[in-house]
């Protein structure tokens, strides 16, 4: 008799749990897969990096200058992202004609603060070289350094079709450039070359680099 009993009592348990469970949503392996796949696929980054087409990270006297242009063509965007001043980090970001070629950092006023200089070459036969320069103002912001016109010294500008490079010398900012005679082509120089020294000095409302040196080089004749 007992025993009838506990066999009646575990037919109405299996019974129980058999409900219990009908009344579940059933579970679809085939659709659990799917639905895994599709959000791996949804994870995965379609975004494409930026190309620059010059990038240069510098640093001088606890300032560091990233220099990079985008872009294609003759016009293109340069930005200059400063870290270490004390103030705001202003970005930079300018439109320039033609390529930048190279960047240096120096202290060329000996204040004990960085300077940026970026080059630029204009596109074309002549490539006439342009200067982008920021000075750092006791490391509290960035202030820009004016290059006046070559154009605006007769001397210096005598017999220049452009094809400059700049380079830090020293204390001073150096330039040089192919000197042409009237009759030559832009392929073909003639009259050697002119090397100009600038130094950078105060002016009314920002820095600016002086000429105070200019030097010819002739070509020795064979």
């Amino acid at each position: 008799m007992l025993l009838m009993i506990q066999k009646s009592m575990f037919v109405m348990l299996l019974f129980s749990f058999t409900g219990l469970f009908a009344n579940q949503p059933s579970f679809d392996c085939t659709k659990a897969k799917k639905e895994s796949s599709e959000g791996v696929i949804l994870g995965e980054t379609t975004s494409k990096e930026e190309k620059y087409s010059f990038q240069k990270t510098l640093s001088l006297l606890g300032l560091s200058f990233d220099i990079k242009t985008t872009g294609e063509g003759s016009l293109r965007q340069l930005t200059i992202i400063p870290q270490g001043l004390n103030g705001v980090n202003e970005i930079v970001n300018k439109e320039i004609d033609g390529m930048v070629v190279e960047a240096e950092v120096a202290d060329l006023n000996k204040d004990g603060f960085a300077e940026v200089y970026v080059y630029v070459a204009s596109s074309g036969s002549g490539s006439y070289g342009s200067l982008v320069a920021y000075s750092s103002n006791q490391n509290k912001s960035m202030t820009s350094i004016y290059l006046p016109e070559l154009s605006d010294d007769k001397k210096a500008s005598q017999g220049y079709m452009g094809h400059d490079q700049f380079s830090v010398v020293e204390s001073s900012l150096g330039r040089r450039f192919p000197v042409y005679n009237k009759n030559d082509s832009n392929a073909n120089p003639t009259g050697g070359t002119r090397q100009l020294s600038y130094k950078l000095v105060p002016g009314e409302a920002t820095w600016q680099l002086k000429l105070v040196n200019s030097l010819d080089i002739k070509y020795s004749k064979r």
